[in-house]
């Protein structure tokens, strides 16, 4: 466990403490969810720069060896 000393203007503090939000658990749900959706925006943001590059869909016969890559990998990593 991570102890974590933060500095707050008393308002905030007062207003968060009052709403039950400098809880522990209340802590870790809130980072959580920023950290999920900040994975969520570079994800996003990786799928918007990759359709500007406009790229000529792959066909089947280049995705098959691709899903069989993967396929063999997750197999590998159960074992």
């Amino acid at each position: 466990m991570t102890s974590l000393k933060l500095t707050l203007p008393n308002r905030v503090a007062r207003e968060a403490k009052e709403a039950g939000l400098l809880k522990s658990q209340v802590i870790e749900r809130l980072l959580r969810a920023e950290i999920k959706r900040r994975r969520v925006k570079r994800l996003f943001s990786a799928a918007d720069r990759l359709a500007a590059l406009d790229l000529p869909p792959l066909t089947e016969a280049e995705v098959q060896p691709e899903i069989q890559a993967v396929r063999r990998e997750n197999v590998s990593q159960r074992a």
